[in-house]
């Protein structure tokens, strides 16, 4: 029962880092439907790139291509291109 639970466990964490949108190049953005951007501005800014991604995701994006950052560490912004 505790392999059939461990089993379990590593199959969807697997899954969930599957979903996550990534950060692809310009040229495998041409590969791909454009579907947006997105543009974050924070102040004491603490986004990652997990972050973003989490971000692209719900805007229903499964790739992003990062356009711009402006800014500085305590007040950024990042523009991305999202891509189904």
């Amino acid at each position: 029962m505790k392999l059939l639970k461990s089993i379990i466990i590593i199959t969807s964490l697997a899954s969930f880092s599957t979903l996550a949108a990534q950060q692809i190049t310009q040229e495998d953005a041409a590969k791909h439907e454009k579907i947006g951007t997105i543009s974050i501005t924070e102040d004491g800014f603490t986004m990652d790139k997990d972050g973003l991604s989490k971000k692209v995701d719900e805007k229903g994006g499964k790739y992003y291509v990062i356009t711009s950052e402006q800014g500085h560490q305590d007040n950024k912004t990042i523009n991305a291109d999202i891509y189904k």
